[in-house]
């Protein structure tokens, strides 16, 4: 996969650019498959140990020798304009620090589908969090999808240490500094990849987490971004772990801390009471 990944970074029509690929710990398998791919942008840094993907990411960023970085996670592919496309849209922007992102493929045990179905808006926090629909993909800023300016980055880099929603938590912060701006190119211009053989860190079930890091983070969201977190995150995570004591302390904690609408309390009904294949089938319906 990470071939395939390095293939697309390599095939950009926007041609002044580097690819750096940040190996997770040892794993020798992986940097000698890269050897084959004999280019002079490319560049492998190889960690002496695994520290999780925020810690990559922020070495990634370190090691750059270019203004912008843009990211692209080892499962995920980008088209060929995707840089190009973003980087006009970049220099067009009234904002200081634009922060860039589009539309993806997302590929699915259901089908393929091209999110997300609506725009960036404000609140931040509640386009990421909070659903109006009943269905997956309305909101979304992918991290494969994503272009900065490596200045921001390193002054607001990911949180390390998190297991999960580090894209999240990086946008919530980042966005709260004065000039920074969310501009978006209204195509797909990657393919995500959601296949459920593969392992990842978005995939990972542990409710606990979910619920410690919106506790720490809830003043960068609003309430009702809080009550939709739980509703589509942490709801069916613990439902698929079976942890059936867990409903009433979450559906406590969403009306006591959150402010939860009508679609709030019926997809967390819903996350516990429609079996998985159910959902699936009905969203590609």
């Amino acid at each position: 996969m990470v071939l395939r990944a390095v293939d697309s970074a390599l095939q950009q029509t926007f041609r002044e650019l580097e690819v750096v690929v940040v190996i997770d710990g040892n794993d020798d398998f992986t940097a000698a498959s890269l050897t084959s791919r004999v280019s002079p942008k490319l560049r492998i840094v190889q960690l002496a140990q695994q520290s999780g993907g925020s810690h990559a990411r922020n070495e990634g960023v370190r090691e750059a020798r270019g203004e912008w970085i843009a990211f692209l996670d080892d499962d995920d592919i980008w088209f060929p304009t995707k840089l190009e496309k973003q980087f006009a849209v970049a220099m067009a922007s009234e904002a200081k620090e634009p922060i860039v992102a589009c539309k993806v493929v997302a590929r699915t045990a259901s089908g393929e589908f091209r999110w997300p179905r609506k725009l960036p808006s404000k609140p931040l926090s509640e386009y990421l969090l909070a659903r109006n629909s009943w269905s997956q993909g309305e909101n979304l800023l992918q991290t494969s999808t994503l272009l900065a300016r490596r200045r921001l980055l390193l002054e607001v880099g990911f949180e390390e240490g998190l297991q999960k929603h580090q894209d999240w938590d990086w946008l919530l912060r980042v966005t709260r500094i004065s000039g920074v701006g969310i501009e978006f190119v209204d195509e797909p211009l990657s393919i995500w990849n959601l296949e459920p053989s593969r392992s990842s860190v978005s995939r990972r079930q542990d409710w606990r987490a979910s619920l410690a890091w919106i506790q720490a983070r809830s003043e960068l969201v609003t309430r009702r971004a809080y009550a939709g977190f739980i509703a589509t995150q942490i709801a069916p995570q613990a439902a698929r772990q079976k942890e059936w004591q867990a409903f009433v302390p979450l559906l406590a904690e969403m009306v006591r801390v959150g402010r939860p609408r009508t679609i709030d309390i019926c997809l967390l009904l819903g996350m516990w009471f429609v079996p998985p294949s159910l959902r699936d089938w009905l969203r590609s319906s």
